[in-house]
Formats: C-alpha cells, structure tokens, sequence
C-alpha cells in the first residue's frame, strides 16, 4: 500500500525558518527591525540593573548596536534611499 501524504516537516526545521525566496532587501530590513528590537529590550533592562548584571547588559546593548549599524548599512548599499 502506498502513502498519498508525505510526512509531514519535523517540527525542529518548520519552528523557525526563512523562505527561501526572500530577497535581500526584505532579509536586511527585517534582520534591522529584529536587531532594533533586542537594542530597545537590552536597553530597558540594563536600566533596571545595578553594577556588573547592568555592564553586561550594556555590552550587549552595544554588540547588537554595532550589528545593527553593520545591516543598515549594506541596506543602504543595495538599496540606495
């Protein structure tokens, strides 16, 4: 007997994934969106935070802030304003 149905996707590869047919643009964009997300979070945290908890959340803050900076710009590359 044959099975008219695939399997269906592990729920490990279908959870989190990015359609194959987005195009740069809309990937940068969207990684800038996320990035400035987590800068407003870590941000907000670090100044509910007291001494070495605070400095960690701030080098945090300024990792994703240089990831961000480096996104806009190729953005800024490949799609000029």
């Amino acid at each position: 007997m044959k099975k008219h149905t695939p399997n269906p996707p592990s729920t490990e590869s279908v959870l989190f994934s990015v359609t194959p047919e987005a195009d740069t643009e809309t990937l940068l964009a969207n990684a800038s969106e996320t990035l400035n997300s987590a800068r407003e979070m870590a941000s907000t945290l670090a100044f509910d935070l007291d001494g070495p908890q605070r400095s960690l959340v701030l080098a945090i803050h300024q990792l994703i802030e240089m990831g961000g900076l480096l996104v806009d710009r190729a953005l800024e590359q490949i799609a000029p304003a």
